[in-house]
């Protein structure tokens, strides 16, 4: 009861709640009091109240200077937040629970100019706007590392030390100068610089032995907004998220084909050594190879999206949904702009497991691309890059070459799609040749090329003469390139004889027969078809067709190139001659008998030429009558 009367009376203030508190660690419930917003919330409250509590454990200084991490990245959030006022921004509202919950998890707390310990962070850059992060190292003699990655743009980048006031001891006084104090002596001082960089390289600072003090990275974009990845940790022995590269890092080329290509490289010795699951991403583009993973991210970003500045809260975003999807090709989709439509990218990344070997397919022929490798951690999502390769793609094989002679027909067969070429030397002295050309299907593409001059580029469909000035001892090359609905069958002559006569017969521009339906009886039918100034032999046949007959089976029958002789003999009907000197009345009729009454009937016309060869009309599906 005395105690209690003693402490009731002495004008303090204080009461047993609080006594305890000072027998605690001073520098945790200084952490505790500023995070929990007990001081009211903002930063020079703040700063006085945990001025006047260290007052009161003076004793336990050197307890708390050991501890000053903690309390520093209080300092540096309360700076961070004192600027933001001053720029007229309103601050965000919390909830204390999640504060709590994402200091804890140091991947989470990254939203700040504070660099966790042991933990990767991503950032993002204005343009010519520098940004300063702090690091803490309690105690002397402790190993440091420090990797920032690049990831859109060459970043400058300097770290700094800043050595801790001694005045802070409070071993001078007795008595523990306020933070706020603290603070501005450490800014003030500009430190010792111990490395400084510029480039798109990731690397790193690293110190077997460093003091102890606050650590000052300043980092700069000078190209373009940019994001990038910074890590640092006191314990570089044990903690290792970067996956460690082979003796030979180098991605081989160990097959090329047309449109493949075959990669094999060395495993990583991180999962066998450290036990930790790793998996291999492979990284394929046109225009260059990549330092980081991060860096073809940011690509893929970049082709997929239209970027704008992100959020705080996208980063965090962004980072959760690629460590969730290591395997899938990460874009921000967040950031698309509405109605923006992005050209398709030509970066792919693909994840392949623990594989060493990958064959990259879906490439184009004679084209060089980029391919890079990368080790990825699969429990940190960190990535270490393999020294990536390129190659180029072979060309599209050449196709066989046809040797044309003087005068006689060729038959040239053409893929979908596909090419013929065809070559023409003639020995003899010639004054012109001349091509027939007859396409049995759809049109095909047809050039001329002598002695590498282009000379004719024409579309063919039926039968075309064509008539080419010839040079001495000049050769020839025809192209020819196949329809895309099908594939192409044509007969090719050359000739370079003056007297030589047409292969092919003279066809009206009309090939198509007409049936006369009031000529229809129950055996016969009557059809007339054009002809032409010159004297042609005509043969006309006929098949009996189901009902069903329609136009697929009309399309197999479609080959105007297949003659006569690929009929039956029951099938012909008759063989004339016709010709008219007057183009206009260049027009014959034929009455087929011997049919069935209520059937169907295919009939083809043959124009048949001076060689031999011969040009079909267009079918023609008829029908009798059922009841006469």
């Amino acid at each position: 009861m005395k105690d209690e009367d003693n402490r009731g009376g002495g004008g303090t203030g204080e009461t047993e709640e609080e006594e305890d508190e000072e027998r605690k660690n001073p520098a945790t419930v200084a952490m505790a009091v500023c995070v929990s917003g007990k001081c009211g919330g903002t930063p020079s409250v703040c700063s006085a109240c945990l001025g006047r509590y260290l007052g009161r454990v003076a004793p336990q200084v050197s307890v708390f200077y050991s501890r000053m991490r903690r309390v520093l990245g209080c300092i540096a959030l309360l700076w961070l937040s004192s600027s933001l006022s001053v720029l007229g921004q309103k601050l965000p509202t919390r909830d204390e629970s999640l504060f709590q919950m994402q200091i804890r998890d140091k991947a989470l707390f990254h939203d700040s100019s504070v660099i966790p310990d042991g933990a990767e962070i991503s950032g993002y850059l204005f343009r010519d706007t520098p940004k300063r992060y702090y690091f803490v190292v309690e105690e002397d003699n402790t190993p440091l590392s420090v990797t920032i990655t690049p990831c859109d743009a060459p970043l400058e980048w300097r770290l700094t030390l800043q050595e801790l006031p001694e005045e802070a001891s409070g071993e001078a006084s007795g008595e523990p100068e306020p933070l706020e104090q603290q603070k501005q002596q450490v800014t003030a001082s500009e430190g010792t610089e111990l490395f400084s960089y510029k480039g798109n390289d990731v690397e790193s600072f690293v110190s077997s032995s460093s003091s102890s003090g606050l650590y000052r990275l300043d980092i700069l974009s000078t190209e373009k907004d940019s994001s990038l990845k910074i890590y640092a940790t006191t314990t570089p022995e044990s903690d290792q998220p970067y996956p460690e590269l082979p003796n030979d890092p180098r991605v081989d080329v160990t097959s090329l084909g047309r449109t493949t290509v075959t990669l094999a490289w060395k495993p990583t010795p991180t999962g066998s050594r450290m036990g930790q699951p790793m998996h291999y991403c492979v990284v394929v583009n046109k225009e260059h190879n990549f330092k980081s993973l991060c860096a073809a991210e940011a690509k893929m970003d970049m082709d997929d999206s239209f970027m704008v500045a992100p959020k705080p809260e996208n980063d965090l975003t962004k980072d959760r949904h690629r460590s969730l999807n290591a395997n899938r090709v990460s874009g921000s989709k967040q950031w698309r702009s509405p109605g923006t439509n992005p050209k398709p990218s030509d970066i792919r990344k693909i994840c392949i497991g623990n594989k060493n070997i990958f064959t990259v397919s879906g490439l184009r022929p004679a084209t060089q691309y980029y391919f890079d490798v990368f080790a990825v951690n699969v429990a940190s999502n960190a990535s270490t890059a393999y020294v990536g390769t390129f190659a180029h793609t072979k060309n599209e094989a050449e196709p066989k070459t046809v040797e044309l002679k003087d005068g006689k027909m060729a038959d040239i067969f053409v893929e979908r799609k596909g090419i013929k070429l065809l070559r023409f030397a003639p020995v003899s002295s010639h004054r012109r040749v001349s091509l027939s050309v007859h396409s049995c299907l759809d049109a095909v593409h047809f050039q001329v090329h002598r002695d590498g001059k282009l000379v004719l580029s024409q579309n063919v469909e039926g039968v075309r003469e064509f008539q080419l000035r010839a040079k001495p001892k000049a050769k020839y090359i025809i192209r020819v390139r196949g329809s895309r609905k099908s594939a192409s069958a044509l007969k090719v002559l050359a000739s370079t004889r003056a007297d030589a006569k047409r292969p092919f017969p003279s066809l009206p521009e009309d090939t198509r027969i007409k049936a006369f339906d009031r000529l229809r009886t129950c055996e016969s039918v009557t059809v007339a078809w054009l002809g032409t100034q010159d004297r042609n032999k005509y043969c006309v046949y006929q098949r009996e067709v189901l009902d069903g007959y329609g136009e697929e089976q009309r399309r197999r029958q479609r080959n105007q190139c297949a003659g006569p002789e690929t009929r039956r003999r029951d099938e012909k009907v008759l063989c004339k001659y016709f010709h008219s000197a007057n183009p206009h009345k260049a027009v014959t009729t034929e009455t087929i008998t011997g049919l069935e009454p209520g059937k169907s009937y295919l009939l083809d016309v043959y124009a048949i030429g001076h060689g031999g060869h011969s040009v079909k009309y267009q079918s023609k599906l008829v029908k009798t009558r059922k009841y006469c």
